[in-house]
């Protein structure tokens, strides 16, 4: 489900019905969490936080007239899509997450390299999410990113 959108307000606005009030609070809390410095835009179609070109001219090694992507969230056909790419690029982070997940009363995690599937809106944990973007500023975000681009 590709939504074509020229802000965040307008990607929220297209979002059906049954997954727009989850995400919108994802939203919120990614917001109230996320480190000092991020700054939230439309990235790759989807709602994403980065690290702008004023702190990190390099941009994204991909395409430096990007800024750095971190997190995005999406609303997919299916479910509703966290990517996180610091935990693709951290074990630690990754292992945490999965162990904290696990002890929820919630489904089994779904989640790939690096984004998180939520099949079902209201199972989403979002107390567990802020934390984990709480967990690296955009100091670290940069120093890990370029780390693993040696």
């Amino acid at each position: 489900m590709k939504i074509e959108a020229n802000s965040v307000e307008d990607y929220v606005n297209q979002i059906s019905e049954d997954k727009k009030s989850a995400l919108i609070k994802l939203r919120e809390i990614i917001q109230k969490n996320i480190p000092e410095g991020f700054t939230e835009t439309l990235n790759y179609g989807m709602i994403g936080y980065v690290v702008p070109h004023k702190i990190y001219p390099a941009g994204y090694h991909a395409n430096p007239k990007l800024p750095l992507p971190f997190i995005n969230i999406a609303a997919q056909k299916n479910f509703i899509a966290l990517y996180h790419l610091g935990l693709y690029a951290d074990p630690d982070l990754l292992k945490w997450f999965k162990e904290e997940y696990a002890k929820l009363p919630i489904n089994k995690i779904d989640i790939g390299k690096s984004c998180i599937r939520f099949k079902k809106p209201d199972k989403i944990p979002f107390e567990l999410i802020g934390e984990l973007v709480a967990k690296i500023t955009v100091r670290d975000w940069i120093d890990l990113y370029e780390s693993q681009l040696r």
